[in-house]
């Protein structure tokens, strides 16, 4: 189905979701945990996946999660029943919060410099503001495979044409620096995974990657984007890195931010 969201919001891709969010609670959460009180926003939180795990690093925190798709909060209110999760477009958020954390949200935004000035504007001087995003051009393996690298750059592709970027990574530290943040800090946080990490190789090579660039096959062949015989050969090739002596490697990129005190520009 074609949406703004380019995975779409099936059954299968809340799954993902899930267990993307658990695989990698770890490297994606680490370092983040609010004080006692404060008020946290998350942004965009869909089926509440990386909810459960704020909610776990920080229990004492007052944390609101939003989102614009009513089945996805359905879900979120029953996978994490004590938030408070409200249906809203980014751009209709109001309020004033001391900390906002954004999650795999930037990257399905047409122009997500101009999300980040108004989420700027919601923070408290001296709140901060947490982004993490992925960024599929960071993605190599072993077996080589110029078919796998293919249904890759048509999941690329069709991001692009839905108004997103999928390879938005890399641009974080300019997008929060242009945004009007201060202290800015990138850090990139990479899976490694090998028949050494069957965990890593399971959550998220198979369940997490080659599941999400399974789902858009149909509409990349539907699109001619490749044939169904080479979508076909790229996704077996991805799965071959899932064998014994195949490896995957992927960045995530995780940015931090600071309101300037006293409300400045």
């Amino acid at each position: 189905m074609d949406t703004t969201y380019v995975h779409g919001y099936t059954a299968p891709e809340a799954r993902r979701l899930g267990d993307q969010a658990d695989t990698l609670a770890e490297l994606l959460h680490a370092g983040t945990a609010y004080p006692a009180g404060s008020r946290v926003l998350e942004v965009g939180c869909g089926v509440g996946a990386q909810t459960v795990h704020l909610v776990a690093r920080s229990p004492g925190a007052h944390l609101t999660a939003v989102d614009v798709s009513a089945d996805s909060l359905a879900q979120a209110r029953q996978r994490v029943p004590d938030v408070e999760f409200r249906r809203a477009d980014l751009f209709d958020l109001d309020g004033e919060w001391d900390h906002l954390f954004v999650c795999f949200v930037l990257e399905h935004l047409p122009e997500p410099e101009k999300a980040l000035a108004h989420l700027k504007t919601l923070l408290r001087p001296g709140g901060t503001i947490t982004v993490l995003e992925g960024d599929h051009g960071s993605a190599f393996f072993h077996p080589r495979s110029e078919h796998a690298q293919a249904a890759i750059d048509c999941l690329v592709r069709l991001q692009a044409d839905a108004g997103g970027d999928g390879l938005i990574g890399r641009r974080l530290y300019p997008l929060l620096a242009e945004a009007g943040f201060d202290d800015v800090v990138v850090e990139p946080r990479t899976v490694y995974a090998d028949a050494s990490r069957p965990g890593l190789v399971t959550g998220f090579t198979r369940d997490t990657f080659t599941a999400m660039v399974e789902g858009v096959g149909e509409t990349a062949v539907a699109r001619n984007l490749i044939t169904q015989g080479n979508w076909v050969r790229g996704i077996t090739d991805l799965h071959r890195t899932t064998r014994e002596y195949g490896t995957f490697h992927y960045t995530f990129f995780k940015a931090s931010g600071s309101a300037t005190p006293g409300g400045a520009p």
